[in-house]
C-alpha cells in the first residue's frame, strides 16, 4: 500500500517550493496567488537504511523502496469553503489524501508577498482550518438532513446504521459549527468507521510544516515557537523545513554530496526524510521486507496487522489463500550476516494467521488459491 499526503496552506507560504525540493518534481512557483490550479503530484522513495543493509547482504538484481505520494494543492484563502479562489475545486483535492502537511510561513521577507499583508502563522493556520471545518460542516449538515429518512427505512440494516450514525453526526456538526476540526471530537474507532465514507478533511492527521529561513535553523524564531504551541494544543506534529535549503539539497546529484552538505550546515536529516518518517508515524504505518536474489522490496502495512493482512498488501490473493509465513527480523540478518546462518541458528520462524507483523520483519508468504 502506498500513502499520499496533501501539501496545503495559504498562497505564497512556500508550498510549491518545498514540494519541488522534496520530490525533485517541477511545480510552478510564482510570487502571486493561485499560480497552481491543478495539484502537482510527486512520488518519493522512503529512505530506509535497513533496506540498504539487506541489499548489501543479499545482493538482489532489483531494489524497490516504499513510496509516499505528495500532492501540492493550490493555496486556500478565506472564503474557500464558499468557492473563493476556486476553493471548492481545491477542497475536493484535499479529500483524496491520507494525511495533510499544512505549510506555514515562519520567516520575514519583504520581497515575498504575503496574501494577508503581514506574517502571522497562527492567523494563517486558523484561516485554513476554519475553511476546512466549514467545508466539512456542509457535508455533515447535508448527511444529517437525510438521516431521519434512513432511520425510517424498511431495510433494518440501513435503519440500524442510521440510528448509530445520527448522534455521531450531531456531535461533529456541533464541533464544526464552532470552526473546530472534526479530529478534536472524541470519536471511537467504531465512530470513525461509521463516518469514513464522508471523507471529512478535518478528520485527517495533520503535520504543521514551518517554512523557515536559514538563520532560524540554529536559532528558532518566535513564529516557530507559536506554531509549536498551537500544534501541541491540537495534539498534532510540527516540522521545521527551510524551503530554500531543501531546494539546494535537491539540486545535488549524489547522496554523498547531499550528506556532506547537511553536515556543513549542521543538519542530521533532510526535510524530505523527516517528512516521510513523520507521515508514516502519524498514520500508524510500518515496513516489512521481501528479500531474494531477484528483488528486495519494502512494503508498507498498518501497525497491528496480522500476517494475512500484511500479505494482502502484495496481492489480495496472498491474503485470501494465506497458508503461512516464513519470517525473520532484519536485525537478525544484520547480526548473523546471511540467510544461511539465520537458518542454521534457528532464527527462521514459521508463523500462522494470528501472527502480528513487526516493523522490520523479512517475510516469505505461502498461499494457495
Amino acid at each position: 500500500m502506498g500513502i499520499n499526503c496533501g501539501i496545503v496552506g495559504l498562497p505564497n507560504v512556500g508550498k510549491s517550493t518545498i514540494f519541488s525540493a522534496i520530490t525533485s518534481a517541477p511545480a510552478e512557483a510564482a510570487n502571486y496567488p493561485f499560480c497552481t490550479i491543478e495539484p502537482n503530484v510527486g512520488i518519493v522513495n522512503v529512505a530506509d537504511n535497513r533496506l540498504e543493509k539487506i541489499c548489501s547482504l543479499i545482493k538482489p538484481k532489483k531494489t524497490i523502496p516504499a513510496i509516499v505520494e505528495f500532492m501540492d494543492i493550490a493555496g486556500l484563502v478565506k472564503g474557500a469553503s464558499k468557492g473563493e479562489g476556486l476553493g471548492n475545486q481545491f477542497l475536493g483535492h484535499i479529500r483524496q489524501v491520507d494525511a495533510v502537511a499544512h505549510v506555514v510561513r515562519c520567516f520575514d521577507d519583504e520581497n515575498v508577498v504575503h496574501v494577508s499583508g503581514q506574517v502571522d502563522p497562527i492567523e494563517d493556520i486558523e484561516i485554513v482550518n476554519t475553511e476546512l471545518a466549514l467545508a466539512d460542516y456542509e457535508v455533515v449538515h447535508k448527511k444529517l438532513g437525510s438521516i431521519d429518512k434512513l432511520i425510517k427505512s424498511q431495510n433494518k440494516e440501513v435503519s440500524s446504521k442510521a440510528k448509530i450514525l445520527k448522534p455521531i453526526l450531531e456531535r461533529l456538526l456541533s464541533c464544526l459549527e464552532e470552526g473546530r476540526p472534526a479530529r478534536s471530537t472524541d470519536l471511537s474507532n467504531d465512530d470513525l468507521e461509521s463516518v469514513k465514507e464522508l471523507s471529512l478533511i478535518t478528520l485527517k492527521k495533520v503535520l504543521y510544516v514551518c517554512n523557515i529561513d536559514e538563520e532560524s535553523i540554529q536559532a528558532p524564531n518566535s513564529y516557530m515557537d507559536a506554531v509549536k504551541d498551537y500544534a501541541q494544543r491540537e495534539n498534532s506534529d510540527v516540522l521545521y523545513i527551510c524551503g530554500k535549503l531543501e531546494a539546494e539539497i535537491s539540486s545535488l546529484e549524489t547522496e554523498e554530496e547531499k550528506k556532506e552538505f547537511l553536515e556543513e550546515i549542521g543538519i542530521e536529516e533532510s526535510g524530505l526524510d523527516q517528512l516521510t518518517r513523520i507521515a508514516y508515524d502519524m498514520l500508524g504505518l510500518r515496513t516489512y521486507f521481501t528479500a531474494g536474489e531477484k528483488e528486495v522490496r519494502a512494503w508498507t502495512f498498518r501497525d497491528g496487522s496480522k500476517a494475512p493482512q500484511a500479505a494482502g498488501v502484495i496481492h489480495s490473493d496472498f491474503e485470501r489463500g494465506f497458508i503461512r509465513a516464513e519470517v525473520y527480523h532484519c536485525d537478525e540478518l544484520f547480526d548473523l550476516g546471511s540467510e544461511l546462518r539465520l537458518k542454521e541458528a534457528g532464527k527462521l520462524r514459521v508463523e500462522g494467521k494470528e501472527y502480528l507483523v513487526q516493523d522490520g520483519d523479512v517475510m516469505h508468504f505461502r498461499f494457495n488459491v
